[in-house]
């Protein structure tokens, strides 16, 4: 699966599970473009995806962990596994 498309699968499941419609982000974005978003046509921005995640008071990081199981087929314990790895050898 394309990252793009990853991504927006999970987006739009964070959306579902939080209960919310595409209108309801009316004042981030045009529901055209949340769903452009979903189905991976257009590319989310780290900004954008900040915002779409605050509206829902989901952490951003969940939905990009989210896209990244999906895209990789890694489960969420090696994704895990290799953030720790990485951050701990940081200086």
């Amino acid at each position: 699966m394309e990252l793009n498309n990853a991504l927006g699968q999970a987006l739009k499941n964070a959306r579902l599970r939080r209960g919310f419609t595409q209108e309801d982000f009316g004042a981030i974005s045009s529901r055209t473009y949340i769903s452009s978003l979903e189905r991976g046509i257009r590319a989310v921005t780290v900004n954008k995806l900040t915002a779409i995640a605050q509206a829902m008071d989901v952490h951003p990081l969940s939905i990009l962990i989210e896209g990244y199981i999906l895209q990789s087929g890694e489960s969420l314990d090696e994704i895990l596994e290799r953030i720790r790895a990485e951050l701990a050898e940081t200086p």
